[in-house]
Parts: C-alpha cells; sequence; structure tokens
C-alpha cells in the first residue's frame, strides 16, 4: 500500500486563517487539531479494548475446553466424599452437606445441550464427524491471534474506523466494513484480514476532513469523552472477570498458565480420589 505524500495546507493571504496576516492561529484550527487527536487516541483505546476482548473470549474457550472435565470431576468426588460420610455417620448436618456437595454437580445434559455444537443447518459438524469415525479431532482454536493477524487488525482499524467519517454515509459504509473487520480478527484469519486491505485500498478515498464550525467540534470533543467513557467501562468489566483475571497474570503465555492450572486441578483429583478410597474403606 503506498503512502501519499501530505501536502501543506494552502491558505490565501487575506484570508483569516492566514497567520501571516493575523499574527495568530485561529481558535478553530487549534480546536480541530485536538478533535483529530481525540479521534485518533479513542481508535487506539478501541483496538486495544477489541483486542483483549477476543483474547478473553478465545481463553474462556479454551480454558473450558481444557479444565471443565476436570472441575466436573472435582466435584462429582466432593458429592461422593461427603454422601460416604453422611452414609457412615448418619448425621443430619452431615446429610445436608451431601445434598449440598450432589446438588453442586452439573446434571446430566438433555439430547438439545448434547447435541448443541453437533448439528447445524449444514448437517453434523466436522468435530462430531471425526469423533464418530475416529478421526482426528481438530485442535482448540488458538488462545490469541497470531502478532500478524493483530498487525493488519490495527492497520484496517485505524484506516476505515467509522469515527473518522465525516458523512451519514460514509459512517456506513465504515461500519459495516469494520463489522467484517471484527469478524474475521475473531477467527484469527489472516488470509480474509489481507483480502479485506485489499478491498478497502480499492474502494472509495476517504473525503477530506472539512474544519467545522466551533459548536460542532466542541460536540464531537463532548461525544468523544462519552465514548471512551463507555469504553473504560467495558474495559475495566472484562479485566475484572475471572477469565480477564487469569489472562493478565500470563498474557504473554496463557497455554503455559493453562498447563499450570491443568497440573493443580490433576494434584486436587488425586488428593479427592485417595480421600473417598479412605471413606469408603471406613464403612
Amino acid at each position: 500500500m503506498s503512502e501519499q505524500t501530505e501536502q501543506p495546507e494552502q491558505t490565501v493571504p487575506g484570508d483569516p486563517g492566514d497567520s501571516s496576516v493575523t499574527g495568530e492561529e485561529r481558535p478553530e484550527a487549534r480546536l480541530e487539531r485536538a478533535v483529530r487527536a481525540a479521534e485518533q487516541a479513542l481508535i487506539e483505546f478501541e483496538i486495544a479494548v477489541e483486542t483483549f476482548r477476543v483474547e478473553v473470549e478465545n481463553f474462556s474457550r479454551l480454558h473450558h475446553q481444557k479444565l471443565g472435565p476436570m472441575y466436573t470431576r472435582l466435584d462429582e468426588l466432593d458429592a461422593l466424599i461427603a454422601e460416604a460420610r453422611a452414609s457412615r455417620s448418619g448425621d443430619p448436618e452431615d446429610l445436608r452437606r451431601a445434598q449440598e456437595a450432589r446438588s453442586l454437580v452439573m446434571p446430566m445434559p438433555g439430547v438439545d445441550e448434547l447435541f448443541h455444537d453437533w448439528l447445524g443447518s449444514d448437517g453434523i459438524s466436522d468435530d462430531a464427524s471425526a469423533m464418530l469415525t475416529d478421526r482426528p479431532v481438530r485442535p482448540p482454536e488458538r488462545v490469541r491471534p497470531s502478532e500478524e493477524v493483530r498487525r493488519l487488525y490495527r492497520e484496517l482499524v485505524r484506516q476505515a474506523h467509522p469515527d473518522l467519517a465525516q458523512e451519514e454515509g460514509e459512517r456506513e459504509r465504515r461500519d459495516a466494513f469494520i463489522a467484517r473487520v471484527n469478524a474475521a480478527y475473531g477467527r484469527g484469519d489472516e488470509g480474509l484480514l489481507r483480502e479485506l486491505a485489499e478491498e478497502w485500498a480499492a474502494g472509495p478515498a476517504p473525503e477530506t476532513a472539512v474544519p467545522g464550525e466551533s459548536d460542532e467540534l466542541y460536540a464531537r470533543l463532548e461525544w468523544l469523552a462519552r465514548r471512551k467513557e463507555l469504553l473504560s467501562l467495558v474495559a475495566k468489566e472484562l479485566e475484572e472477570s475471572a477469565i480477564g483475571s487469569m489472562l493478565r497474570m500470563a498474557p504473554e503465555d496463557p497455554d503455559r498458565l493453562l498447563e499450570e492450572i491443568a497440573e493443580q486441578l490433576l494434584a486436587q483429583v488425586s488428593e479427592r480420589e485417595a480421600e473417598l478410597a479412605a471413606e469408603l474403606a471406613a464403612e
């Protein structure tokens, strides 16, 4: 993608914007620069928030795939231990604890839940077919998009962000395009992001920004400030979520964090199994 050399802004002698005549820069010009800087800062912030959201979503999915069965096994062992203890003692408090432990165990899923990810509009899924035919199942998706995918995503968002539009029609076009970019980024689809980059480069060039009146520029700054506040709330919610907190513990190597948690859970499973064996032997 070739870069265009930015041409210096032309002023007409005698024009109020000509500093050679007035000796001072127009307030509107300074205000417009502040708006443009705020727009770019907001775009960078949105990129960071969306990147973290995708990472949290992917990490949550992988966390469930890898560790979900271990958590379920621990719940089942806790229930079996409590039930064995209650059966041996007959104590009402032990019986209550056994019922409470059993209530925490995931119930047997219904038919719809069992086949939720197996059947779709195109029939049986690839993963389901693989399991039924003993073929290797597709490995879980990556925890986070690759660095190249992240680079392509950032470039596209910086170029095509809807906040850079000056007219409603252009904003709608950018909204639709960015929705496709976000979808491709969420899947880590590098090839599609490259195609979208080519599509944007070949599309209509963004219109040159025309300085607005002071009240419009002030209104724009206020809107940008409100938008940043909303994004800050989204970012805070993501960071304070259970998965977000875990991901921030190992931002550079989340796969290793999952392995460490899995090792801890396996140790807990072994301890519970030994405890259950002792309870059953005491009956």
